[in-house]
């Protein structure tokens, strides 16, 4: 094993003393320019810490703009457990001075949108415990609403349901899978954000980027129960942050999240690969506007459903997709029927099978785990996604003295669309390969660290927590967010390793 270098989070401020020294330098017959070097503060002149980071801030963002390939860690905060949260969200920096916005993590959208102070009719409070943040273009100094006659408004315009108002503003119009929906307009400010670099360098960075500032919300988005400051969509769509920040070299075009499902939840987001001996990959099918995966069949216990592959075809209305902001899992009846009496048969007499308000529920007497089957959801290119019980049922209380599990996938009536939610999503690292087109996941603890790729395509990693750095890899060590209940309601995002400030 390589010598590593393990540096400690402990801030260091070097601050270089430039004496102004007269030079000449004689290169072979002809004498160089002869440069005058100066100190940037007087030597005897005290230097408020304000002021050195105020000139290191802006040092850093010319570095930024010249490297690509950075890291963002985003904290993860909630849960899959309907009971609880019901969604992972995460928090986003916008705005000069920046505010912080509790947004949801979605990978079945496209748009970053936060709600604007002009909506009249959205919550005011969340039954989260957080407080809801309203997003206000004249209190950012550096916000810009982007015009009809923006380029940006022209390419959003041809592929989602955006147009321009009568003042010509470019304006947008989305509907949800769950019927709900929202409008607004559309902003230019800056996202900041923690970026790691090479050369063992975590910076505090920022971008411009265009969002959307909601002005109205319908469905379930209008209720204070679980109302959150917006959705993060990480669609593959131009507009999503993704796509802006990678487009420009400041980000991998991939990203990984890692959902804690025990316990209180929590978890890990980068925009940047997540590394793992066990992780297969699945070809996403190409021109789909959401992240399509072929699957092909369905095993409980080694054996294989009697469904029709047709069932899980991609077209206009059908497919298998991986959507973060769905928090069930749904399944076509062709494959929900063999798939429920599979699971019914499997289990035998050891629970009681019950209906409760129509789903099929079990009356179990001891642990799902030493009971319930394993399920393999096969995919294209031999990718097999193992799901344990607790990623198929949801633990629904008790009655008559047992625990009353039901079954997590819902019935798709018709025609319809295959959604593996956060049901399915969690407790699995998930990297989406924008790059190479490519979805993949393995079983994880996502209460563990885990292993980032630094520069995407290069054989170099990080670790969160602490720096390591050796001859043949650079590691920085990515922890979840603290996962209590408490700290998913009140604790202010984790920054990841140091800062410069």
């Amino acid at each position: 094993m390589p010598a590593m270098l393990n540096l400690g989070p402990s801030l260091f401020i070097f601050i270089a003393a430039v004496l102004t020294v007269p030079v000449s330098v004689v290169y072979g017959a002809f004498p160089s320019s002869v440069l005058t070097l100066e100190r940037a503060f007087p030597v005897n002149q005290r230097v408020e810490l304000e002021i050195l980071r105020a000139r290191d801030k802006a040092r850093h963002a010319r570095i930024l703009q010249g490297v690509g390939g950075g890291v963002v860690d985003f904290g993860v905060l909630g849960t899959s457990d309907p009971y609880l949260v019901g969604l992972y969200f995460t928090r986003v920096k916008l705005g000069t001075p920046p505010r912080e916005y509790n947004v949801q993590i979605d990978t079945g959208s496209d748009i970053l949108w936060v709600t604007c102070n002009s909506c009249s009719d959205c919550p005011q409070t969340s039954g989260l415990g957080i407080q809801l943040n309203f997003f206000d273009t004249a209190s950012s100094s550096t916000a810009a609403l982007v015009s009809c006659s923006d380029p940006v408004c022209s390419s959003v315009m041809q592929t989602t349901s955006s147009g321009c108002s009568q003042n010509s503003q470019c304006v947008y119009s989305f509907q949800y899978g769950d019927g709900s929906g929202t409008s607004g307009f559309y902003v230019s400010d800056m996202l900041y954000f923690n970026m790691v670099l090479g050369d063992s360098l975590l910076a505090n960075s920022s971008a411009s980027i265009v969002f959307g500032c909601s002005t109205y919300q319908s469905g379930d988005l209008t209720k204070s129960d679980r109302a959150i400051d917006g959705i993060f969509g990480f669609g593959q769509q131009s507009l999503s942050v993704i796509s802006q920040l990678s487009s420009r070299g400041l980000t991998p075009k991939v990203f990984s999240h890692c959902l804690k499902g025990e316990s209180n939840g929590g978890g890990i987001l980068v925009l940047g690969e997540i590394l793992d001996p066990s992780i297969v990959y699945s070809p996403l099918i190409p021109s789909q506007p959401h992240y399509n995966l072929n699957l092909q069949s369905i095993a409980v216990n080694g054996q294989l459903l009697p469904i029709d592959p047709a069932a899980f075809a991609t077209s206009d209305n059908r497919g298998t997709i991986v959507d973060s902001g769905t928090t069930l899992a749904y399944l076509v009846e062709e494959a929900y029927n063999p798939f429920v009496s599979a699971i019914t048969a499997a289990v035998g007499q050891s629970v009681r099978p019950t209906l409760s308000k129509g789903n099929q529920c079990y009356l179990v007497p001891a642990s799902v785990s030493g009971i319930f089957p394993l399920v393999s959801l096969n995919f294209a290119g031999g990718a097999a996604m193992v799901l344990k019980p607790e990623e198929y049922l949801v633990h629904m209380g008790f009655a008559d003295g047992a625990a009353m599990w039901c079954m997590g996938f819902q019935k798709v009536q018709d025609q319809g669309v295959t959604i593996l939610g956060d049901l399915v999503l969690k407790d699995k690292i998930f990297v989406y390969d924008l790059a190479r087109q490519r979805i993949g996941w393995a079983n994880y603890d996502c209460s563990s660290s885990v292993n980032v790729s630094l520069t995407f395509g290069k054989d170099e990693f990080i670790n969160a927590g602490q720096l390591s750095v050796s001859s043949s890899s650079r590691k920085i060590l990515f922890g979840p967010t603290p996962t209590s209940f408490e700290a998913i309601l009140t604790q202010i995002l984790v920054s990841i390793g140091f800062f410069i400030l």
